[in-house]
């Protein structure tokens, strides 16, 4: 834990979208926090259901950025990000619930580990507690990203903090010197996959992921998104996580394992294309593809800026998928 006379400023940021709903369990749990030095910033995306209302009413103690248009978790995120006071900057899902030792907990493993840029929080399922929905973000070598230990019954199989590729970007803490380094979320994702573009940004650069799992919330999966909405965005924000990301070498080292996973995506989507989700997942690919040399100019400025050879990064990756 930190020591009472060492205690930075941690930031909460929530964007939010009409999810009025979500806020009193999500502030709620805030108000709850053992760690002392908490400041809370809730950015509404424009949002029609009373969510500011509530907030100014019911929750003064938080801060409310009030943006006038959806801006997405990306926009919201960042707005929340400039406006912060703590050096210590912890993105939360406005569906969630956070145990008392949330942000105790994420700002003890920054602390202690000073080469860390980001510390992953263990997100647990709302209504099924005993089930993972992710003790951070892992990355394939097929170009696929995925929550560690999603679905899987919480056996304390996932109980052990260490170093990973990335924190899902629902509940996770993050230095603001590494945010100054590399650069916020990218807006153009809008939603899904920002962190693991900023992920991947930050090994690029050098800094460090640690998995701090004594760090719990609960999280209503897909209680904001879900559906054709995430279907489209990371059908083609996969794509452009890859183009930005990852390393020359390594993708012409694994192409092929790349390529069939991006083809199992298409054949699975085309095989149930009557559904919502399955045509928005094409779409989703078919914008990556047409947006992949927007990408390219961003991936000269990140790539001329790493700091580590492809050994490390490959050593992060899971050789998981085809092949």
């Amino acid at each position: 834990m930190v020591s009472a006379t060492d205690r930075p400023l941690a930031s909460v940021i929530i964007p939010n979208w009409n999810g009025a709903h979500h806020l009193p369990v999500c502030l709620g749990a805030l108000q709850g926090q053992t760690y002392p030095h908490v400041e809370v910033i809730l950015v509404d995306n424009g949002s029609t259901d009373g969510s500011q209302t509530l907030v100014t009413e019911q929750y003064p103690e938080v801060r409310l950025l009030a943006l006038d248009r959806n801006l997405g978790l990306t926009g919201g995120n960042n707005a929340g990000f400039r406006a912060a006071k703590g050096n210590i900057l912890i993105s939360l899902n406005n569906d969630t619930e956070a145990h008392p030792h949330f942000v105790e907990e994420l700002v003890a493993a920054l602390m202690e580990h000073p080469e860390a840029g980001m510390a992953a929080a263990k997100m647990l399922l709302y209504d099924r507690r005993d089930h993972i929905h992710s003790a951070g973000d892992g990355y394939g070598v097929d170009g696929i990203p995925f929550n560690r230990g999603v679905w899987q019954r919480d056996e304390g199989q996932f109980d052990e903090p260490g170093w990973i590729f990335g924190g899902c970007g629902g509940a996770v803490a993050y230095r603001r010197a590494m945010l100054d380094d590399v650069g916020l979320f990218d807006e153009s994702f809008f939603m899904y996959c920002e962190d693991v573009d900023l992920n991947w940004r930050a090994q690029l650069a050098g800094w460090r992921c640690w998995y701090a799992p004594a760090s719990v919330v609960y999280h209503k999966l897909s209680a904001t998104g879900g559906g054709p909405i995430a279907s489209y965005h990371t059908g083609r924000n996969t794509l452009w996580v890859i183009a930005k990301n990852y390393p020359g070498a390594m993708l012409r080292k694994h192409r092929s394992r790349v390529l069939r996973a991006q083809w199992d995506i298409t054949h699975d989507a085309l095989r149930a294309w009557r559904g919502e989700a399955a045509r928005a997942r094409l779409r989703g690919q078919m914008a990556g593809l047409l947006g992949w040399a927007k990408m390219l100019s961003k991936r000269r400025a990140i790539q001329s800026a790493r700091r580590v050879p492809d050994e490390y990064i490959e050593s992060l990756l899971t050789r998981v998928g085809n092949g």
